[in-house]
């Protein structure tokens, strides 16, 4: 028996009506992200090549191929990253892969203990709730994710391809 008959197809999401009228497409495209199956990809069809979105969609776990089709139209298939370090989530955490793009952004690599935790539980308390941060750390930040559950924060990491830095998301509770 073969493997194709276990792939989910992709998700298909031709946006050339939206942008041919003139509108912006993200949105619809963020939704559809959203509804996607647990290992399922999105296959795009664009009037022009989506640089940006490369970037969003990598940011959430995705590679992508891109040809051009008829016309000078685009098609993107956006496939989820197989060899990516697994993601840990706080225990209340629903599909990280869902949030909203981080507000704040912080490279902490370079702090020593606990430096590290006090800024990040710090930036938190600023954000509006639902808003994110995105932290870059030079290791496992294991004493921040109690602090952030009690605090009613959620979470999501994971060390980045080379094991040197650890990536998390913090969603304000």
């Amino acid at each position: 028996m073969s493997d194709i008959s276990t792939e989910i197809a992709p998700k298909v999401l031709d946006v050339r009506p939206v942008l041919r009228s003139g509108g912006e497409p993200f949105q619809a495209i963020m939704e559809a992200v959203q509804e996607l199956r647990p290992g399922q990809g999105l296959k795009l069809l664009a009037t022009f090549r989506p640089q940006p979105l490369f970037r969003v969609m990598a940011s959430r776990g995705f590679d992508h191929q891109v040809r051009e089709v008829e016309d000078g139209d685009w098609e993107v298939l956006f496939t989820p990253q197989t060899d990516a370090a697994p993601v840990e989530i706080s225990a209340d955490a629903e599909r990280p892969e869902t949030w909203p793009d981080p507000v704040r952004h912080l490279d902490l690599t370079d702090l020593g203990p606990p430096e590290p935790m006090v800024r990040i539980l710090a930036v938190a308390e600023e954000l509006a709730p639902g808003e994110v941060l995105f932290a870059l750390l030079s290791r496992e930040p294991l004493f921040l994710f109690p602090e952030l559950t009690k605090r009613g924060h959620q979470w999501a990491g994971n060390f980045d391809e080379t094991g040197s830095a650890y990536r998390i998301l913090v969603r304000k509770g």
